[in-house]
């Protein structure tokens, strides 16, 4: 238990390290993994239901030839397709998001080294080694969570396309 609590103690120390916008990036990521959790439960849990009863609909109609089964088909895949690629896009967006809050975060990171500049003139090597090594970790924590969350949304993306396709497939026309 109590390397646990030490490790608490290395996280808290490393997002105190990056600064407020480091916080911001830790909710975005939190954020981030609802949303690939929820859409991996959809298609692992809800969806294979969802199409069970689709296609289930569809083998009970007598007609699967005409015009208007033809576009009853249509909307049932429509409907299915729209729910696979519910929240695809404000994923996506958080992905796209993520690298500028890192970007904001070195900027206000920079800006803290021209005060420690100011204040203790440029002889202080030291001073702002650590201030450049401070505003560089929002950075490479906007980039991993931007890189985490583009496998995902990739993989949701073709998951949905393909899950529309084979459910089209098989409510074809007898």
């Amino acid at each position: 238990m109590f390397w646990l609590r030490d490790k608490w103690y290395d996280i808290l120390a490393f997002i105190d390290m990056g600064g407020p916008v480091l916080w911001a990036i830790f909710i975005l990521l939190f954020v981030m993994w609802l949303m690939i959790l929820e859409r991996m439960w959809y298609y692992s849990i809800t969806y294979p239901g969802v199409r069970k009863q689709i296609i289930a609909d569809w083998d009970k109609r007598d007609d699967t030839t005409s015009w208007y089964a033809k576009q009853v088909k249509a909307a049932k895949v429509s409907e299915a397709a729209i729910k696979l690629r519910s929240g695809l896009g404000f994923l996506e967006s958080l992905v796209a998001i993520s690298p500028l809050f890192g970007l904001f975060g070195t900027v206000y990171g920079m800006l803290n080294v021209f005060d420690i500049m100011a204040i203790a003139g440029t002889s202080n090597a030291r001073a702002m080694a650590g201030g450049v090594s401070k505003a560089t970790i929002p950075t490479m924590a906007g980039m991993v969570a931007a890189l985490s969350g583009v496998f995902f949304t990739t993989y949701f993306k073709r998951k949905a396309v393909v899950e529309r396709e084979k459910l089209e497939d098989r409510m074809q026309s007898h």
